[in-house]
């Protein structure tokens, strides 16, 4: 489960190649190196697979208020449920910011699912080095 950044290109594109920051280039690079299914957080259309196609969007959890964030984060789970059902006994990781993280991890571990979050309080400077350090030991792209 990989955040959505700002930073987007000017046209429609799959999810994957949308965003067009460093950081979601690393987030992305190492999704991809695991070798296991992934899915974007997006503000705006919640749960979206990486070859979804999208248009550019200004849109960010933290614009929305804590009751909207609840209800999105229900949304979320609902998208995952039908898309992964069962949940219980899977594992999610998560490399996206605190908002996104905080209202979807309670529905996940409310049915038995492992949340792991291994960026957690990491600051963007920190987060780049942390990526770009796996990817270097594991060979993958940068």
């Amino acid at each position: 489960m990989i955040g959505c950044v700002g930073e987007k290109r000017p046209d429609p594109a799959p999810a994957r190649d949308l965003y067009a920051s460093t950081l979601f280039g690393l987030r992305r690079a190492y999704a991809e190196g695991v070798n296991l299914p992934w899915y974007i957080l997006s503000a705006k259309h919640r749960l979206i697979d990486p070859d979804e196609i999208i248009a550019p969007y200004d849109t960010r959890l933290s614009d929305l208020s804590k009751v909207e964030q609840r209800a999105w984060g229900a949304k979320v789970f609902a998208q995952l449920e039908a898309r992964l059902r069962p949940l219980s006994g899977r594992t999610f990781e998560f490399h996206a910011g605190m908002d996104y993280v905080e209202v979807v991890r309670p529905h996940l571990q409310a049915v038995g699912a492992t949340v792991l979050w291994p960026l957690k309080g990491l600051r963007i400077g920190e987060q780049l080095h942390w990526y770009k350090e796996r990817l270097a030991r594991e060979g993958g792209r940068q």
